[in-house]
């Protein structure tokens, strides 16, 4: 483990790949992040025969969202146009950064889509799947992923009623609490066959 600053060797004698920089004052190769160094050996054909060495940040392995991605979010804001999540996984895989996805009004479901009420397909806290359909667009400072839950098993997999049980899906369009028997609209995917 490296971290920003620390000498990796002489330019000399190694090359300065991925995260790492040669202080052209001294000569010598620096880390310019913390991370994993790693040194790999040169290609036998190759006239300089110097190793290279590179530093792996965290970040690099972690997963990140692309397009046709399935995700797992969970519902942070619901507004009259769209929902705006934290994406928790990608595909089985966790996420190590914060991405945030919206869901926006025409993107619930496939049919009918003039009728669709957000407060009525999700609520904040709401556990989602949803694909990614398109990837990186940026809203104001923030990086999004537009998510879509508009085939059949995408949508909410887990809510909380308001009496804090976790509810069960009884329809396409509504869960019920099994504390209090009170059904609430969601836009549920569906599990199983």
């Amino acid at each position: 483990m490296v971290t920003p600053g620390d000498v990796l060797g002489k330019a000399t004698e190694v090359k300065a790949g991925k995260g790492a920089y040669v202080a052209k004052h001294n000569g010598f190769v620096y880390a310019s992040l913390t991370g994993l160094l790693r040194t790999l050996s040169p290609p036998s054909d190759s006239s300089d025969q110097r190793p290279t060495v590179e530093v792996t940040g965290h970040k690099a392995h972690g997963v990140v969202p692309e397009l046709g991605s399935v995700v797992i979010a969970r519902v942070t804001k619901v507004m009259a146009r769209m929902a705006s999540a934290d994406i928790m996984c990608v595909g089985p895989k966790s996420v190590k950064e914060k991405f945030t996805g919206i869901i926006r009004q025409q993107d619930v479901r496939a049919t009918e889509i003039d009728k669709v009420d957000m407060h009525l397909s999700f609520r904040p806290g709401d556990i989602v799947r949803a694909l990614v359909s398109f990837d990186k667009l940026s809203l104001g400072d923030a990086r999004a992923y537009f998510l879509s839950t508009a085939q059949n098993e995408l949508g909410v997999l887990s809510a909380e009623s308001t009496a804090g049980g976790t509810m069960i899906p009884i329809s396409w369009t509504e869960m019920q609490c099994p504390l209090t028997g009170q059904i609430e609209q969601r836009k549920v995917a569906k599990v199983g066959s």
